[in-house]
């Protein structure tokens, strides 16, 4: 059930709400520093996706469909009542926001998304990490498969063996709702008509970039922004940047700021 779900929220309740959704093998903990920096100016809860973390023995199916259903169920747990002020998606993260969008648009009312795969779409490469991840035949090979193509071979025979272990451990929860997302479109371009901010960062990949401008071209509520000096690993590298961004996002609409990060705009995918 969601309500078994691993959540914290943090901040004021008496701000606006911020939901967090991590992307693939990660969990809550990889949105912590983007959190500590969004929990002055709003209401924050986390959670753990089903498959992973401290929500890896759940159980059910990790589609996108059960991860529309985990997130409406978090919402009536922690902040019942509540409509989400900002709901950020990181990678895989940002199709399950867009998808409840689409689902409950009276539980959403503006999102951001950083580097989600669009991984139906006829254009998408299907030599990405997630592309190979899927042909794997053993989940736990192709859990180490994908970690090793998301953050090198040495940084992952650093890790310690028991954590090593974990993400293994998570590669069923990896390859169901990877190969999900590359069976058909789960949300439907169209049905998106909250404001969205779409990023992508200076480093990561050119179909990573080309998708996020994608969306800004597809999407009249949606606008496009390039993180100058981030790769793929922003919510842990990039922080106050990505914190700033989102605010500025919200600020037309809920919160009051002066302050500005540089992005750069485009609305002309890359060659």
């Amino acid at each position: 059930m969601s309500t078994d779900l691993w959540a914290e929220t943090s901040g004021d309740p008496a701000l606006p709400l911020a939901v967090l959704v991590h992307g693939t093998m990660d969990r809550s903990a990889g949105m912590l520093r983007l959190s500590r920096r969004l929990d002055e100016r709003f209401h924050v809860l986390r959670y753990d996706r089903r498959g992973y973390g401290r929500s890896r023995d759940v159980g059910g199916k990790n589609t996108v469909e059960q991860h529309v259903t985990d997130l409406a169920g978090v919402l009536q747990m922690h902040t019942p009542g509540r409509v989400v002020d900002l709901a950020f998606g990181h990678s895989f993260g940002g199709n399950v926001v867009l998808a409840t969008a689409e689902r409950h648009p009276e539980l959403i009312r503006q999102a951001a998304i950083y580097e989600t795969p669009l991984s139906w779409l006829d254009w998408w490469p299907g030599g990405t990490a997630g592309g190979a991840a899927a042909g794997a035949t053993d989940p736990g090979e192709a859990a180490e498969t994908f970690m090793r193509r998301l953050i090198g071979d040495q940084r992952w025979e650093q890790l310690p063996s028991g954590t090593r272990a974990d993400r293994r451990a998570e590669g069923a929860a990896m390859v169901e709702e990877i190969n999900d997302l590359r069976r058909c479109a789960p949300w439907a371009v169209e049905a998106v008509s909250i404001p969205l901010l779409a990023m992508g960062g200076e480093l990561g990949r050119p179909h990573h970039q080309r998708g996020m401008q994608w969306l800004s071209e597809q999407i009249p509520s949606a606008d496009y922004v390039r993180l100058d000096g981030a790769g793929h690993g922003a919510p842990n590298t990039h922080p106050a940047e990505l914190a700033m961004l989102v605010t500025n996002f919200c600020a037309s609409w809920l919160c009051d700021t002066d302050e500005e990060v540089p992005v750069k705009r485009s609305k002309r995918p890359p060659k």
